[in-house]
């Protein structure tokens, strides 16, 4: 790949009192299928990050929050892409050297990748990158690129079912990898969510004390995590009530279909991150409070 074939890509950007929501779906708005996702916080302003290639895994990059700089290098050229926004972010293809720099105060940054972690995928030293780059037999020091995959209450089997009670809503509890350049949580699917990720979309700019959500789904699995401030969960499942506190970005709260839900007493610049089984289809939401009720009765 040549530095060329780094792009920036636009995404949906949904607004209205409550504050804007944008929507990553694999294949459509990015062009490979999400195998690992991953958000990088409390990173200190100026600070450096990321300096690495990839031989197979490509990369889409978004500031949640904040800003900062992804410098990139096929091994000749060199570029710089600032990112600044929520609604747009950068793809990396694989064999890509990539960076991630000036980091501003309280910045957060997703990443979506395209392959299942494998150490042996890493190139972590830019001489040997540069070597690589001209020539693809060049022996790597995988060891460099050695990371912790320790998974905190895996959950390895896809629930199909639908949530019967407000109790089938889990609170997990995520890998947090300290660092003094910042931390990082990770999430792979049907290992740390009991689901297939096929689309990821993020709620942001909410006025504080706002509420959202308010629907349920039929065939839907959701993750929420509060990856920055925090808000409450409101469940229903039209006998049962609770209501969940997120207020971590290493905490997530697992949604099944079936279950009414909606977010609430947003405080002032939190994001609300959703990890999705399905892509969007309008017809697997019920937005209406006595609709939902029915559809209790006939299933």
């Amino acid at each position: 790949m040549k530095i060329t074939d780094c792009k920036i890509i636009s995404l949906p950007k949904i607004g209205d009192e409550r504050g804007n929501l944008s929507i990553i779906e694999q294949i459509k708005q990015i062009p490979f299928e999400i195998k690992r996702t991953h958000w990088i916080y409390d990173v200190p302003g100026g600070v450096n990050r990321g300096g690495h290639a990839y031989k197979e895994t490509e990369e889409f990059i978004v500031a949640l929050s904040g800003s900062f700089d992804v410098q990139v290098s096929d091994g000749t050229k060199k570029k710089t892409f600032p990112l600044n926004r929520s609604y747009y972010g950068l793809y990396v293809p694989k064999g890509i050297w990539r960076t991630m720099t000036n980091f501003s105060t309280n910045s957060l940054a997703l990443v979506l990748s395209s392959t299942d972690y494998d150490k042996n995928d890493y190139i972590m030293d830019y001489e040997e990158y540069k070597l690589w780059s001209k020539d693809k037999t060049v022996m790597i020091d995988s060891s460099k690129g050695d990371t912790s995959v320790k998974v905190n209450n895996p959950i390895t089997k896809y629930l199909s079912h639908r949530g019967k009670s407000v109790f089938d809503c889990s609170l997990c509890e995520l890998n947090k990898m300290h660092d003094p350049e910042g931390n990082l949580t990770y999430i792979y699917q049907n290992v740390h969510v009991p689901f297939p990720v096929n689309r990821v979309f993020y709620s942001y700019d909410i006025p504080g004390g706002e509420d959202r959500g308010a629907h349920a789904h039929k065939k839907c699995h959701q993750f929420l995590i509060a990856a920055s401030g925090s808000f409450e969960v409101s469940l229903d499942d039209g006998t049962n009530k609770r209501t969940v506190l997120l207020n971590r970005p290493f905490w997530g709260l697992h949604v099944p279909p079936g279950i009414w839900a909606s977010e609430q007493g947003f405080s002032s610049g939190s994001i609300c991150l959703v990890l999705a089984s399905e892509g969007y289809s309008e017809d697997d939401y019920i937005r209406n409070y006595d609709d939902y009720l029915n559809y209790l009765k006939e299933i």
